[in-house]
């Protein structure tokens, strides 16, 4: 795994945001006409968010990004670069995170590009952004935009991964000071377990055709077409147990530092089952483990911040906190973090009414 360290950044603040509206076992159990408090206990979620069909994740990132700029009482010229972080981009081109930047009022001269990638989005994009921050003459600020509409590729058919994801859009605050402490990350990638959780059409590879939208049965028995999420449950299982405990020891001594040094281990929300098994395997105690799950189902790439605000979110003021954060999945892929957030801003997790989201325009109107 690539080790690295990234000196005199600092992660400002966090902000996250879920739309208004909700989704429960109980809707699930009207939809596959069949109880479905069993699945929702078993992956422990008991409510997830969804966005209307006119929102986008780069709405509910740039809703995250306005309250953080707010509180932290930063002037929009001073950010000098936006990376955006998700597998559920506005458009195949330009880059989401080009239209972001002008949304948000930044300057011109601000550097903006998007990344794709998913589960382990939030911490290679702290080091990414960290990283190029140190790079630019004179300091810098970045924001760090991650989220996923990840209700929108799933098959109506799959009680596998209906019940368990939902929508999230974060935005994180990361700025050159020459008092922060030293954060670590730890990467790895290992691109044979792509095919275990996959949307096969849709790219150049498979292009999206009247063919791709014709609904079949797989081989685990669960009715998609090639434009639905493909997640192989077991795969991903034995593949996190494979290289999680690898990861946080890694990132541990990489720290210099044991659990106990940590105020919060934050995971990737995978499902709960996922989560226990793996505190429990690498004696993680409960208090130091924020599960935003019930809440808010698995988030895909937002579900670490959203877990930082949902544990930690208050209006009383910046926090010094110490966190290890850790995401692994699609790719496969995986990375951590380890940050010192001295007087870091984490304002309660916000929610989006379904009127603030711009209204769906035309391609004429997109153009």
């Amino acid at each position: 795994m690539a080790v690295a360290e990234v000196n005199g950044v600092r992660i400002a603040g966090i902000a996250s945001t879920v739309p208004e509206s909700t989704i429960t076992p109980e809707d699930d159990s009207r939809h596959f006409g069949e109880p479905m408090d069993k699945v929702a206990d078993s992956i422990g979620v008991w409510k997830r968010h969804k966005a209307p069909a006119n929102g986008c994740v780069s709405d509910m990132c740039q809703f995250s990004a306005e309250r953080l700029l707010e509180q932290l009482d930063w002037d929009r010229e001073t950010v000098q670069l936006v990376v955006f972080i998700s597998q559920s981009a506005d458009y195949i081109l330009p880059a989401t995170a080009c239209t972001l930047q002008n949304r948000l009022g930044l300057s011109t001269q601000c550097a903006a590009f998007d990344v794709n990638l998913g589960c382990s989005a939030y911490p290679y994009g702290l080091w990414l952004a960290s990283q190029m921050l140190t790079s630019f003459r004179g300091g810098g600020r970045a924001l760090l935009l991650v989220g996923d509409t990840a209700t929108r590729n799933l098959s109506p058919q799959d009680r596998s991964t209906i019940p368990l994801f939902g929508d999230a859009g974060t935005a994180t605050a990361i700025e050159v000071s020459d008092d922060a402490a030293p954060m670590q990350f730890v990467l790895g990638t290992d691109g044979a377990g792509a095919p275990h959780l996959m949307i096969p059409a849709g790219g150049h590879r498979l292009p999206r055709s009247a063919e791709t939208r014709i609904p079949h049965t797989c081989a685990d028995g669960i009715v998609r077409c090639d434009e639905d999420v493909h997640m192989n449950g077991a795969e991903v299982f034995a593949f996190c147990l494979r290289e999680v405990p690898k990861l946080i020891k890694a990132t541990l001594a990489a720290a210099d530092s044991t659990v106990d040094d940590f105020d919060g281990i934050v995971f990737h929300q995978a499902n709960t089952f996922m989560m226990n098994h793996l505190t429990k395997r690498l004696k993680v105690p409960a208090e130091k483990f924020p599960l935003a799950l019930a809440r808010y189902g698995n988030t895909a790439s937002a579900s670490i911040p959203l877990a930082i605000n949902d544990h930690w979110g208050s209006s009383a003021g910046p926090q010094d906190l110490r966190l290890l954060m850790a995401g692994f999945g699609v790719g496969w892929s995986w990375a951590s973090c380890s940050a010192d957030c001295r007087g870091i801003v984490i304002p309660e997790v916000l929610t989006m009414s379904n009127e603030a989201f711009p209204q769906m325009a035309s391609s004429r109107e997109a153009a």
